[in-house]
């Protein structure tokens, strides 16, 4: 099917529902241990049907990686010149937990993709996330101008509010093992956790 012909509301129900199933599958599965069959089943499609849609696995996962991909850039997109420095940064790594915690099938998902080397995201790492990721860092390096922020790596900055918050997600397993927390309340916790570490981090130090 050309997804760029106009599609019926059973064609577009149809695609969202191959394009949530593949994601179930995918991210318990990972890409190499998917197949059509577990996505068709999954989908409550028949195999044909769903190829009527997606001529390929790989074709249902690269749609999934390049709207997960769009999303995930959402967030840091928001990052506003005109508001407080530090406030925004630590909001930024709130909306990124809140991420973890609302799409952690998405997060693994792109983790996995990552650990094999990002063969069907690399242009995209390399082309637009590269390109806003330098933005938003000329942006925090004008505010450690402006003596604003403390003097600190912007680029390391934004791996370390990823490496802090897609954790809770990726590695879910892990973190409830260890804390046992009642639903979600580790969130609210890591949340406090977070916003005291980067906002004492952020401050700029008398001389």
């Amino acid at each position: 099917m050309n997804a760029e012909q106009p599609q019926t509301r059973i064609q577009k129900k149809n695609r969202e529902t191959i394009l949530e199933a593949a994601l179930e599958v995918f991210s318990s599965e990972s890409f190499r241990g998917a197949t059509l069959d577990q996505i068709a089943l999954a989908a409550g499609l028949s195999k044909p049907n769903l190829l009527y849609y997606f001529p390929s696995k790989e074709a249902i996962y690269t749609e999934l990686l390049s709207t997960l991909l769009d999303t995930w850039l959402d967030p840091l997109r928001a990052l506003d010149g005109s508001g407080d420095p530090i406030d925004e940064i630590i909001g930024y790594a709130l909306r990124k937990l809140e991420m973890s915690r609302d799409f952690p099938r998405e997060s693994r998902l792109f983790a996995n993709e990552i650990v094999q080397g990002a063969p069907r995201i690399l242009d995209q790492i390399e082309g637009p996330l590269r390109t806003l990721v330098d933005q938003k860092a000329d942006l925090m390096r004008h505010w450690i101008a402006e003596g604003k922020i403390a003097e600190i790596d912007p680029h390391h900055l934004i791996f370390s509010i990823w490496a802090t918050t897609q954790h809770y997600a990726d590695f879910n397993v892990q973190v409830r093992g260890i804390l046992r927390p009642d639903g979600d309340a580790h969130f609210d916790d890591a949340a406090a956790f977070l916003t005291a570490l980067f906002r004492r981090a952020l401050t700029p130090r008398p001389d």
